[in-house]
């Protein structure tokens, strides 16, 4: 899995490779386990820092609370 953001106005793709993307449509899910969670959580600590690099003011300073509904779109899928 590889995040791939837009520096210009901070949007972000998440692509998969073939097997990730066999057993997401297989399962539907993803599970790690305890090591693999630690280390996609490192990782995905170190890309959210320098994610926010590229936002603008008010994607910075947007909050997320728990009934926050995240809806990806494919509107950038060309």
């Amino acid at each position: 899995m590889q995040f791939k953001q837009n520096t210009e106005d901070g949007s972000c793709d998440i692509i998969f490779n073939e097997k990730e993307a066999e057993i997401i449509s297989k399962n539907k899910k993803l599970h790690f386990t305890p090591e693999a969670f630690k280390h996609f959580g490192n990782a995905l600590a170190r890309v959210i820092f320098e994610w926010n690099l590229h936002f603008n003011d008010d994607v910075k300073n947007m909050q997320s609370y728990d009934d926050t509904v995240i809806e990806g779109n494919d509107e950038f899928n060309k």
